[in-house]
């Protein structure tokens, strides 16, 4: 039998996101968020193309993207409650990390799997923030979506795009447990 880390499986059968409206103050400083995301940046990465980079933003850059995210939604005609929704995710937060996916040419690693990659990236930092005891959760949302909203609000040149935001904090409540899939549902065994 190999050896087995019980820690990190315990850890990994039991991990549960903390939604962001329930993070607060304190977040990890500099020193304490270093490890979080080298942990990350130890993702899977086919050819070592590193098909992604973090932009770290501290709360005076949230704010500024949140009021960005409101006028670009009231220029694209967006719903109040998408605007509302979008302002909040940024204005509500104090420390979050966009993981940037940056496609990189290749004749072995296709697209694809640099995708897979920059969503692996974001999986290993939820889940290095939650092990390193903050509360964190991935979000995305229309803005991160839109062009203009990434190369005005975060400067993404046109080979760039946001793979996901980890919004990191401290928990304010704890949230419920949710349902799990179904493992007899979704898994099919193959022996021959």
């Amino acid at each position: 039998m190999p050896d087995r880390n019980q820690a990190a499986l315990d850890f990994l059968l039991s991990r549960r996101s903390r939604p962001a409206k329930t993070l607060a103050p304190p977040v990890p400083d500099r020193a304490a968020l270093e490890p979080i995301l080298r942990a990350a940046a130890r993702t899977p990465d086919h050819g070592k193309l590193e098909p992604w980079r973090f932009i770290v933003l501290e709360r005076s850059a949230l704010l500024r993207l949140a009021e960005l995210a409101s006028a670009r939604g009231m220029s694209l005609g967006r719903s109040e409650d998408d605007i509302d929704k979008a302002h909040r995710q940024f204005a509500d937060s104090y420390l979050a990390i966009a993981v940037i996916e940056v496609q990189k040419p290749s004749p072995k690693i296709p697209p694809v799997e640099q995708t897979y990659s920059a969503g692996a990236v974001c999986l290993a930092l939820l889940n290095a923030a939650l092990a390193s005891g903050w509360g964190a959760n991935w979000l995305s949302g229309w803005a991160a979506h839109d062009r203009g909203f990434v190369e005005a609000g975060l400067g993404l040149a046109t080979d760039e795009r946001i793979a996901g935001i980890i919004h990191i904090g401290t928990e304010k409540s704890a949230p419920p447990e949710r349902p799990r899939p179904d493992l007899d549902a979704i898994t099919t065994w193959v022996s021959e």
